[in-house]
């Protein structure tokens, strides 16, 4: 069960999740990187996290012990990825080509792939326990299935057609997932309440 209040605020940051991938997205398919896309792709992982977890809440029930695996893998990764991205877009992005080239060489850049392939991972099997649970729309979860694990690949592609469709997919699908959860009714009885027979 989730409480209204947190599927509110979880349905809010998703929304700006989506946004904060989807308006980049458009924008670099034309403009290339800029400042305030590497802002918004930077920040969208930390505003995603509520929405994974009231997503989980309301399907768990659905999914059981694959869909709690999932949602813990997918947290992780996107702990992992987030943080990578974060570094990317919001520090990376202002230092010249060659100190990046510098930096990326090694272990970073083991450690890079490494949280991109978690997320991945995790982000694949919770689009699957989401698309088999069916509690929440499937247009969005099978598009969150497969646009996701694509974005970690794109992350560190060039900027292009592709991977602008990429960024608009997913962030599409987390938009309209967040939206989703604002209209979608539980069954359960509210908190606290007992039914009475009769009453």
């Amino acid at each position: 069960m989730i409480s209204p209040t947190l599927s509110r605020l979880a349905a809010w940051c998703g929304v700006l999740a989506g946004l904060c991938i989807l308006v980049p997205g458009l924008v670099e398919g034309f403009a290339g990187e800029t400042a305030p896309t590497s802002v918004a792709l930077g920040l969208s992982p930390a505003l995603a996290l509520p929405l994974l977890t009231a997503l989980h809440l309301r399907q768990s029930d659905a999914t059981c012990r694959f869909g709690a695996v999932a949602y813990t893998v997918n947290l992780v990764g996107l702990g992992l990825f987030g943080g990578a991205a974060f570094t990317l877009n919001m520090a990376l992005f202002y230092l010249d080509e060659p100190v990046v080239d510098d930096l990326l060489a090694g272990p970073t850049m083991v450690a890079l792939l490494g949280s991109a392939l978690v997320f991945a991972l995790g982000a694949a099997l919770f689009g699957v326990a989401t698309v088999r649970a069916g509690v929440h729309p499937r247009v969005p979860a099978v598009t969150y299935t497969l646009a996701m694990p694509l974005l970690a690949v794109a992350a560190r592609l060039p900027d292009s057609p592709v991977t602008s469709a990429v960024h608009v997919a997913a962030g599409a699908a987390i938009a309209w997932l967040a939206v989703a959860l604002t209209a979608e009714k539980t069954s359960a009885p509210a908190a606290g309440r007992l039914a009475v027979p009769g009453a």
